[in-house]
């Protein structure tokens, strides 16, 4: 759950601290307030991408900073874990934007990439925005949807996996029998290509380490040199610093038994003794080491010249050499399969789409399930939203054409609806009109959030296209999503503001020299003078102000 919110030099909003708490809140405001400025600095801190618009005029960097509680998230906890985060129940999120549009995250602390901090805002919030109905109308998202609501993200990998090896085993085949006129030529210079390099027997990370060798080899006699020059000054010479430091060392200490207060000094200096006759006994060993053998060095030479050549060669860094072998060899290797490896591939192509077609099969299946139930529910909350009479359904089509299956399944999800009663169900495309569209998309997001296991849901304006009774419908639904989880609706809508356990009133203030967006909580009096001015505009009457009060204590008086 989303605890605390704070912002600053965002956007409008110079400063802005917000605790939230569990149930719905409502965020209203005139047109223009900037009601949306605080969701988008929820998605900055999410992990969205930032911009130098971020950054309020005059400032040189914007901050946002969100505190979770994590009791309720089990699988945020386990990603914080893996990713050895901190994680001691709550995980504070924070954000820095520059002025010129970069910009920083932490998790717990820890400076993370905006990859990561994007993966752990998906496990915390779940944003349902006011224009999803437009999407909705693309194939693409119906079938996200459908997988969404029966959670079949196990079955959508297992596809995916299965899709992947039966392309793989199909190209490994098309490989195997595309024999072009110059195969032979080709073979002839794999085999030289790899001769070379099995010659040249390089292993893994060699290169990287004879590069250091040879810059010691090669200043062998400057290291010998200075390192003795040192290892004297610090231990061997008469006057070095070891000889210096141990007499001090005496001396305090038998200066401490008449003066106490000179124990810390005498610490610290044998702790410097300490780490000079570890320095000097660490160095002279490195000295030991070193290999000041001409020949040594010139085979070190021959080799890099060698690595660096073959690299040069084949336009590859020298990092890339051991790895390149292993691709040439499976090339050659693939050029060379007889008839019998290619009648294995083939098997191995028919044994994988065999594999592809079994696991669809069983994503089709749960499709199927799963799109009766959700058909069912969704036309439930329809009749509520003023579609009386109206159905929803959902066609799961298996295609028969290998051309038309993917790496999410064979199946062709079509959403349908009839808005009155007696028509049959017709594509949602054909026949929904934008109103009807915003109120299924509605009905659908409802649906999801009930069973999402994310306990903090944002709904961005999704009442848009609604009103009347309608809207207080809307807002009921939404009360009711809030009962076990934490809500925050951005709305224009009395009838869903009313419904709201807390209120927060967005409002610009416009000065000589800037414009600047608040946030402020609402108090129950304060809170029917805003639901008052959505009812009634800029002049707020008595009959406006008792018209508030009944919604808001018809929201209470229903929830008890």
């Amino acid at each position: 759950m989303l605890d605390n919110l704070s912002i600053r030099n965002f956007a409008l909003i110079e400063r802005a601290d917000i605790d939230f708490e569990p149930g719905m809140t409502a965020l209203t405001g005139e047109t223009g307030a900037g009601k949306s400025i605080l969701l988008d600095a929820i998605g900055l801190v999410l992990g969205d991408r930032a911009d130098a618009d971020s950054v309020k005029a005059g400032c040189d960097k914007a901050e946002i900073v969100a505190r979770f509680d994590l009791q309720q998230l089990p699988e945020a906890r386990q990603w914080l874990q893996q990713q050895e985060l901190e994680d001691d129940g709550e995980c504070l999120l924070r954000r820095v934007v520059q002025a010129g549009g970069r910009s920083k995250a932490w998790i717990n602390a820890t400076p993370v990439t905006l990859g990561q901090l994007r993966e752990l805002g998906e496990l915390l919030v779940d944003v349902h925005g006011q224009h999803e109905h437009q999407s909705l109308q693309k194939a693409a998202v119906q079938r996200d949807l459908l997988d969404r609501s029966g959670q079949l993200e196990t079955e959508l990998e297992r596809v995916a996996e299965a899709h992947r090896q039966w392309r793989e085993a199909e190209t490994r085949l098309r490989a195997a029998r595309d024999q072009s006129a110059d195969k032979q030529q080709r073979i002839e210079l794999l085999q030289l290509h790899l001769r070379e390099l099995e010659e040249l027997a390089l292993q893994a990370g060699e290169a990287a380490q004879l590069r250091e060798e040879h810059q010691r080899a090669a200043h062998a006699g400057q290291i010998l040199e200075t390192g003795s020059d040192v290892v004297g000054r610090l231990y061997e010479n008469d006057a070095s610093l070891q000889a210096e430091l141990a007499r001090c060392v005496r001396s305090l200490d038998e200066l401490k038994q008449l003066d106490p207060s000179v124990s810390e000094m005498h610490e610290l200096l044998a702790s410097a003794l300490i780490q000079v006759e570890e320095a000097a006994s660490g160095l002279r060993g490195h000295i030991d080491a070193i290999d000041a053998d001409p020949a040594r060095l010139e085979w070190l030479n021959r080799r890099l010249s060698q690595i660096q050549s073959l690299a040069r060669k084949h336009r590859v860094e020298e990092e890339e050499l051991v790895p390149l072998a292993e691709r040439l060899q499976e090339e050659y290797r693939q050029l060379t399969l007889d008839e019998s490896g290619i009648e294995a591939l083939e098997q191995a192509l028919e044994s994988a789409r065999g594999d592809y077609l079994a696991t669809a099969d069983a994503l089709s299946a749960r499709r199927r399930e799963t799109a009766d139930d959700l058909s069912q529910r969704i036309t439930a909350v329809m009749q509520t939203l003023g579609m009386e009479g109206g159905r929803f359904g959902i066609e799961v089509e298996t295609q028969p054409e290998p051309a038309q299956w993917g790496a999410r399944g064979r199946d062709r999800i079509v959403f349908q609806v009839s808005a009155n009663p007696g028509q049959p169900l017709k594509p949602l495309t054909r026949v929904a009109s934008g109103g009807e569209l915003s109120r299924i998309s509605l009905a659908i997001q409802v649906i999801l959030s009930e069973a999402d296991r994310i306990p903090t849901l944002i709904f961005d304006e999704v009442d848009s296209g609604v009103g009347g009774g309608i809207a207080e419908i809307v807002g009921r639904l939404l009360r009711q999503i809030a009962g076990d989880r934490q809500i925050l609706c951005v709305t224009h809508l009395p009838q869903v503001a009313a419904q709201a356990h807390h209120h927060y009133r967005v409002r610009k203030q416009k000065q000589e020299q800037a414009t600047h967006t608040q946030l402020e909580a609402l108090n129950d009096s304060q809170r029917v003078e805003e639901i008052a001015r959505m009812l009634g505009g800029i002049d707020i009457s008595e009959q406006s102000r008792a018209h508030a009060r009944e919604m808001i204590e018809g929201a209470l008086s229903r929830a008890s």
